[in-house]
């Protein structure tokens, strides 16, 4: 009994005062037992510890202010951890000019994307996705014709409801193309059940990511991302995705920088039945007319469209300013009018009592030098006031509107033909030949590649890859000329003369692939390009 009372007097008396020193509540987690039997076992060795260890935590029902941090809440995807990654991050971090101007790029349009893209309950990394497309250029147009923040290829923007005409490219509107855009994600997102494998799709086709998973799978070889084989540009497509949300999550860890971004809408869509011009609008909103073309790059024209109400894309800080100053607008003093040649006007004619000169109107109106247009046709004329002001090289059509003429342009080919030469040897001769790009275009003998709907400019060797695989190809004459020149040299390195017709087949092949080059660009954006890429 004794030994025992002595015992717990020891451990009261050693406890104490360390329960008196101590902020934070402790705790004994080993206490001797009083019913112990006979006090057969030492006193326990006591452990003291803190009860309430404090972990910081995000709340994620407060609102942030900082559109970046809101960014970083929404990461979703799982992280891909590459060498691929590493690469693309040391190439960005190497660039800072550059990283930079693409962040400043994408204040404008990073909260209306990440709004879109919380309300579909889509990862939010995929806000930066523009950054791998267009570097969040708005104009950007790659050689196969793709064009906007999200690089739709005419074909792939009509199946998305993205209207294309003289007077608007809603694959260059910042509102219509997100909305196709993440339609398109979606879609394919269900189709494979990954998000890395429903960017690849996006970069490359769903078609051929499904054929590259189905050949992994039936060689028994892993069917993720990274073990797929795939074209160079979209093997880099993820990375470049992944690296950027690295900077985005841990700029610090980089040396990075970002630009403060608030979290509130930066642009506003209003609505206005008066008759504008992009100009007018401009000073009406008391904005700079850089960033109402920013704002509204898919008008095509200087002028909106007079059929009806038309939306206009401001500032939000400038909307009270805005529809105050329309109020006050005088329909009569805008900037830009409309003009209908008459019976033996001509352009030249019309621009030279209008006091503009002529290449200017053409300009203006997207029309050639050659182009020839007659009674009816209807120009639109800048003012000498704010004509001016618009940065006309940003608004030209791609097509003139209908009426105008233009004569098909003529080109110089360069022919390959495999003669006999002496001693038998097979002899290449050139010879230049002048081609119509009015000329029907030829076809793929396998038809449209419908799930390759993306092919980036970055990636010629893979386009080149596709169409010996029996796609279209989208290479234009002077991608052609070598593949030409390239077949008439290895027809001349044959030398046998049991081989001569096998030669002469490769020229003609050759000479057919120069004529196919030949058709025009508008048709080749349409027929052969059905995918969906730079």
């Amino acid at each position: 009994m004794f030994p025992r009372v002595i015992a717990l007097l020891l451990c009261l008396s050693v406890s104490a005062p360390l329960l008196a020193e101590g902020d934070a509540p402790l705790r004994l987690d080993s206490a001797y037992s009083l019913s112990d039997p006979g006090g057969l076992h030492p006193p326990p060795t006591l452990e003291i510890r803190e009860q309430h260890v404090r972990v910081p935590t995000v709340d994620l029902t407060v609102e942030t202010n900082d559109l970046w941090e809101r960014i970083r809440r929404g990461f979703s995807m799982p992280d891909l951890n590459t060498e691929l990654v590493t690469d693309r991050q040391i190439y960005y971090i190497n660039r800072p000019g550059a990283l930079r101007q693409i962040f400043t790029r994408g204040q404008r349009y990073l909260y209306y994307i990440v709004e879109e893209l919380e309300r579909r309950g889509m990862p939010t990394e995929l806000a930066l996705l523009p950054m791998v497309e267009s570097a969040f250029n708005p104009m950007a147009l790659s050689s196969a014709q793709a064009s906007g923040l999200w690089q739709f290829i005419p074909s792939t923007g009509k199946t998305y409801k993205l209207e294309q005409n003289w007077w608007v490219d809603e694959r260059r509107d910042v509102i219509a193309s997100t909305s196709a855009a993440l339609d398109y994600l979606q879609t394919i997102y269900e189709m494979h059940g990954d998000w890395h494998l429903a960017l690849a799709s996006y970069n490359w086709g769903e078609g051929a990511v499904g054929r590259a998973v189905a050949k992994n799978r039936a060689a028994g070889l892993p069917t993720e991302y990274q073990f797929l084989n795939m074209p160079g540009e979209t093997r880099y497509y993820v990375p470049k995705l992944q690296a950027l949300k690295n900077i985005v999550a841990q700029p610090e860890l980089f040396g990075i920088t970002l630009p403060a971004i608030p979290n509130r809408p930066y642009f506003a869509t209003v609505e206005s039945r008066v008759a504008l011009d992009l100009a007018t609008a401009a000073r009406l909103a008391e904005t700079p007319v850089d960033e109402i073309l920013a704002l509204n790059p898919g008008y095509k024209r200087p002028v909106l469209p007079a059929n009806g109400s038309q939306s206009l894309v401001i500032p939000a800080s400038q909307v009270e300013t805005f529809l105050l100053n329309l109020s006050r607008h005088d329909p009569s003093s805008g900037s830009w009018s409309t003009y209908e040649l008459q019976d033996g006007e001509g352009l030249e004619g019309v621009a030279d009592r209008l006091g503009i000169s002529a290449s200017r109107l053409r300009q203006v109106n997207g029309l050639s030098p050659r182009a020839r247009i007659g009674s009816g046709y209807t120009l639109i004329v800048p003012s000498d006031k704010d004509g001016e002001r618009i940065t006309l090289a940003n608004l030209l059509p791609t097509k003139p509107q209908a009426g105008a003429v233009e004569p098909p342009p003529v080109r110089t080919l360069i022919q390959h033909t495999v003669v006999r030469g002496k001693n038998g040897k097979s002899v290449v001769v050139e010879r230049k030949v002048a081609v119509s790009e009015s000329a029907p275009p030829a076809k793929s003998k396998s038809g449209h590649d419908a799930d390759d709907r993306r092919a980036t400019a970055g990636d010629k060797k893979a386009t080149d890859k596709k169409t010996k695989g029996g796609t279209t190809p989208t290479r234009d004459v002077k991608e052609e000329k070598p593949a030409a020149k390239g077949a008439g040299k290895a027809a001349a390195e044959k030398d046998k003369p049991s081989k001569d017709k096998a030669s002469a087949s490769a020229s003609s092949g050759a000479a057919k692939s120069t004529a196919k080059s030949a058709a025009p660009a508008s048709n080749k954006a349409t027929q052969g390009d059905s995918r969906k890429k730079h």
